[in-house]
């Protein structure tokens, strides 16, 4: 089923590639060329970035659905991790170069001209963005995937720097062409704002930390093994992430002179608990210890 999932907004992720890049292409053309506006090229930027995003989110979960092998013993689920890190890194690039341009706006406003035809396409823009955005946050959802969840929440972002663009350009038909800097430095702020809490996501899955929610199911998963009959109590249990599924090590303390068939019934009902509670984690690996050990 998880594989599916993968593939579906795997598939997701090309479309809104594509589809990004090419609304970018169009108002970083008419805000450049013809209505010199700098919100509709900051978020034609924007569309382009997003749409790169989109497609690094892509490629990381084509390696996402290759089988672990013996070089990549535990699979390539960390790709993923990988992956949302650098789109994370490509938005933030984008922002500065936004700011940039903003500034420039702001110190020297310049004539925009055409506004009306500009807010029309910022408009459409934003109405395929949010449809797109929401669409695939809703059917993804049960992936528990970060880049796919930063990838839905990216494109959610580029239709409401698009619903900006068109406030933008209403001021500009009225003469007040420095709102064309200002929106443009609160795209360049959504943009960091996501982009850091996605690289600080990703980094701490790339170096195995265990954050509040790999925290509670540890928690979860030691009071499920400890209601297990047999087993005295649970030690130590020890969780890595890796994309959309944890792995993971638990400890039990058993009587001394438990067989080992008794043993491994024990550990297969806890593995069957677990399982049932946490679908998300792909492995559990169960030893017994004494008192005395």
């Amino acid at each position: 089923m998880q594989k599916n999932l993968v593939e579906k907004a795997d598939k997701f992720a090309g479309y809104t590639a594509l589809i990004l890049i090419f609304l970018g292409i169009i108002q970083i053309i008419y805000g450049e060329f013809i209505s010199k506006s700098i919100a509709l090229v900051a978020n034609g930027v924007d569309c382009i970035g997003d749409g790169f995003v989109s497609a690094v989110v892509w490629v990381g979960l084509r390696f996402f659905n290759k089988p672990a092998n013996q070089k990549f013993n535990y699979g390539y689920y960390k790709m993923e991790n990988l992956a949302s890190g650098l789109a994370a890194v490509v938005m933030i690039g984008l922002a500065a170069y936004i700011c940039f341009r903003s500034y420039n706006q702001l110190v020297d406003p310049q004539v925009v001209e055409t506004p009306i035809l500009g807010a029309i396409l910022a408009f459409i823009a934003a109405i395929i963005a949010l449809g797109l955005g929401f669409y695939k946050y809703f059917k993804n959802k049960k992936t528990k995937m970060g880049s796919v969840r930063l990838e839905a929440f990216n494109t959610i972002k580029d239709g409401t720097a698009s619903g900006l663009t068109v406030v933008a350009l209403i001021f500009d038909s009225f003469g007040f062409y420095f709102v064309d800097g200002l929106v443009g430095f609160i795209i360049a702020a959504i943009i960091v704002t996501i982009g850091f809490a996605s690289i600080k996501e990703s980094s701490y899955m790339l170096i195995d930390a265990c954050d509040v929610e790999c925290i509670d199911i540890g928690t979860s998963v030691k009071q499920i093994a400890e209601l297990v009959k047999g087993v005295k109590t649970a030690h130590v249990v020890r969780l890595r992430r890796s994309g959309p599924v944890y792995q993971g090590e638990l400890e039990i303390e058993v009587s001394e002179d438990m067989k080992i068939k008794e043993f491994n019934e024990i550990k297969n009902k806890i593995k069957n608990k677990i399982l049932d509670v946490f679908p998300e984690i792909e492995r559990v690996t169960i030893t017994a210890i004494t008192k005395d050990e």
